[in-house]
């Protein structure tokens, strides 16, 4: 074991998020060590909570309040105003955008250090448990070889070596060295119960934190479409749009604080743990685990002994004294007793494998191993998983104030909607510089007057015994038709007369009635040439 070796140092933000007030719910200041067991400790971390919640209601407050001072001032705004209200919304909006693209970027970074440290726990967790898994395997499968076969081997030798005593006397040595390693192997701690903690807590944290970081990435991508869906109401003048999105933002805005509560205590209790998490390691391991045991896993320095060197020395010590009994007996009883050989040889390797058991077992009880699981789980956590906590901390701020300042563009912006539109509608509609009459006629030129070549004659239809009046010559001044075309504009108005007299055409003929109309016109045009000649 190299002298030279890497202690677990906190880092400073778990020092100063540890020095937070610690306050619970009756306002009365606690000890600041990590007791999650404690109902004042809890209180504590809910306090924060509830600090957050101060926060969210005081944010509500003053936009209600804002909202209040905009709604009854209804002053008429001049042109001239109407210009830096509509900058003012949208740098407003510019500004919600930035501070949400770094408040998301914050948070991608946040969530993923979280997940980060987190794995590194459960990583680290998972290789602890299976040390203790290959130590208790180890341990169990030595065991049961000395009882069961052993036994087994010594039993047949001792009825083939029934005549020789002194062989007698060697396998019952060779019995009380099996029952010396089975003594000391019970002698090591049992290491089942810590084991399946060890699994139990790194399946339960596995599940917890990958339902943390799909919560936390659903929220960011929320946040992210909001202030995009907003901003496209603004550039749209969209209303229901800017309605749906000044929803979404109160509630998006719940949500940040909500977050940022949570993000709170979770970072002040972790930090608490990471100030000193052998204190509460070795008060949750008490009588599970000596105390000494405990010590030399969580420092591993040279100055510690190891408290397993000595049962693992007998160990050693009396598989040693049973493979040299072993190699007596084939030398010398063998050529007496041919048929005692196979139970000899299946001794040797019963011993052989109890031997590289040995090894194994000294390599994994050793502190490097489960010392190094230890400070990858305590760098996971209060390094990557504080850290990335912060960051959370401080997307939850950024969000709530991207979405307070969007919360304030959005009704400047429907004010200046609405008053565009009672502009538009104080314009008279026969203003031809109404912006609505030049769309309006944009989409529907004029259509040039052309002369139909069905007469006003043809609505008459087949009804030939109709003949519509001659047009009379008027003999009125000059002055009177002067007056006439001033009245109507130049251009004759048909609005109040009928069908039949404007000319119309009909909707529909067929050759016959094309045949009559054509009649009818010839039949006309020679009535009204003999009234001219006359």
């Amino acid at each position: 074991m190299s002298s030279a070796r890497v202690d677990y140092i906190a880092p400073w933000w778990t020092y100063w998020l540890h020095s937070f007030p610690h306050i619970n719910l009756r306002l009365q200041p606690i000890d600041n060590s990590f007791q999650p067991e404690e109902e004042n400790y809890q209180q504590s971390l809910i306090f924060l909570g509830c600090v957050a919640a101060a926060g969210l209601g005081l944010n509500l407050l003053c936009l209600a309040i804002y909202l209040s001072c905009l709604c009854c001032c209804h002053k008429d705004e001049e042109e001239e105003s109407k210009k830096p209200n509509s900058c003012c919304v949208t740098w407003s909006a510019v500004a919600a955008g930035l501070i949400t693209c770094i408040a998301v970027g914050v948070g991608f970074y946040g969530n993923s250090e979280t997940n980060d440290g987190v794995y590194q726990l459960t990583y680290s967790l998972y290789n602890a448990n299976h040390t203790l898994g290959g130590v208790d395997s180890l341990v169990t499968g030595t065991m049961g070889g000395m009882r069961s076969g052993l036994h087994q081997h010594l039993a047949r030798l001792d009825e083939i070596f029934a005549t020789r005593g002194d062989y007698v006397q060697t396998l019952q040595f060779m019995q009380q060295m099996a029952d010396n390693v089975i003594k000391q192997l019970l002698g090591l701690p049992d290491w089942d119960e810590a084991k399946v903690d060890l699994a139990s807590v790194a399946d339960q944290t596995a599940s917890i934190e990958y339902y943390r970081w799909l919560t936390y990435l659903l929220l960011l991508i929320l946040d992210l479409i909001i202030c995009l869906l907003a901003c496209l109401g603004l550039a749209k003048q969209s209303r229901w749009l800017l309605t749906t999105m000044m929803v979404c933002g109160v509630l998006t805005l719940v949500l940040s604080w909500t977050s940022l509560g949570a993000d709170l205590a979770t970072a002040v209790g972790t930090s608490d743990f990471c100030v000193s998490p052998d204190k509460y390691i070795m008060s949750q391991t008490k009588g599970i685990i000596g105390a000494d045991i405990l010590h030399y896993y969580l420092y591993c320095n040279q100055t510690l002994s190891n408290p397993f060197q000595q049962p693992l020395t007998i160990f050693q010590r009396s598989l040693t004294t049973m493979q040299i009994q072993i190699q007596s007996l084939l030398q010398f009883a063998v050529p007496l007793f041919p048929s005692a050989e196979r139970d000899l040889l299946g001794i040797q390797r019963l011993l052989n494998s109890s031997e590289a058991s040995l090894h194994q077992l000294t390599a994994l009880l050793d502190c490097r191993g489960l010392n190094k699981d230890y400070l990858d789980a305590m760098v996971g956590v209060c390094y990557d998983g504080v850290e990335g906590v912060l960051y959370l901390c401080l997307f939850s701020l950024l969000a709530a104030c991207s979405f307070t300042v969007m919360l304030c563009a959005i009704p400047r912006a429907w004010r200046q909607i609405a008053s565009r539109d009672r502009d538009y509608d104080d314009i008279d509609e026969e203003d031809p510089f109404n912006p609505r009459v030049r769309r309006i006629g944009s989409q529907n030129p004029p259509h040039v007057n052309m002369h139909s070549f069905c007469s006003y004659s043809s609505s008459m239809g087949s009804q030939s015994s109709l003949h519509p009046p001659a047009p009379a010559v008027s003999n009125a001044p000059m002055s009177e038709y002067m007056n006439h075309t001033a009245l109507f504009g130049g251009n004759p108005r048909y609005e109040n007369v009928p069908l039949i007299g404007r000319g119309s055409p009909p909707p529909s003929y067929s050759p016959s009635m094309r045949a009559t109309y054509l009649s009818m016109t010839e039949e006309q045009s020679r009535h009204f040439g003999n009234d001219f000649q006359a």
